[in-house]
């Protein structure tokens, strides 16, 4: 017997699947801007400021400070760089996988900041003087009030996307979209279940078979 589907159903199943494609473009359209927005500050530093030294832009609380980071944050392992080109190159192959369980906009906009960020400052690594694969990062935020290090807008957006990863993990929103299970509604579909059990077993386990008494 052939039945028709219902229009209801299939019409939400095809807005679930619409809203989970615009879902997994958003990580790839957040990293484009954060990209291209970090790549035009770092030519108009090199362009513009003197380097090694600080510019004042509002007194102690920020400055520009132009430097070139051959190493990770706070200049360590500065002799390593071709390392970070590595891990970084990793870390975007990975991110791109993950794109394809995505279904939270939370999570989209998470790898997105991330895979921004990463890839700011890799093709800073893998074009910048000295050289493929080991050229050097362009810092120049400087914040001696909150912290001794110089940074750039990709690492604006790497730190941003650890939050937001922060708070989607403590609110346990998964990856792929799909309703979280409070801990209430756990409880009381294993109690459901037990009480479905003992109404299919009225007597209980406890009772044990009559054996013959030898004659």
């Amino acid at each position: 017997m052939h039945t028709e589907p219902d229009p209801a159903v299939s019409a939400t199943r095809d807005s679930v699947r619409t809203r989970r494609r615009w879902v997994r473009w958003t990580p790839l359209g957040v990293a484009f801007v954060v990209f291209l927005i970090d790549q035009y500050v770092k030519n108009w530093v090199v362009a513009t400021l003197p380097e090694g030294e600080s510019v004042p832009v509002l007194g102690e609380f920020l400055q520009w400070h132009f430097v070139r980071n051959p190493g990770a944050a706070f200049s360590m392992a500065s002799g390593s760089t071709w390392i970070f080109t590595i891990l970084a190159s990793a870390v975007v192959v990975v991110i791109i996988w993950q794109i394809r369980q995505l279904g939270s906009r939370s999570w989209a906009i998470f790898l997105g900041l991330l895979l921004g960020g990463t890839l700011g400052n890799l093709f800073d690594r893998l074009t910048r003087a000295p050289g493929f694969p080991e050229g050097h990062v362009i810092d120049f935020i400087y914040t001696p009030w909150m912290m001794p290090a110089i940074y750039n807008i990709a690492d604006i957006a790497i730190v941003s996307s650890m939050a937001i990863f922060v708070l989607v993990t403590l609110l346990g929103l998964p990856i792929d979209g799909s309703p979280r299970v409070r801990k209430g509604e756990t409880d009381a579909a294993d109690s459901d279940t037990t009480d479905h059990t003992a109404e299919q077993d009225p007597a209980g386990t406890d009772e044990t078979p009559e054996t013959e008494e030898p004659r």
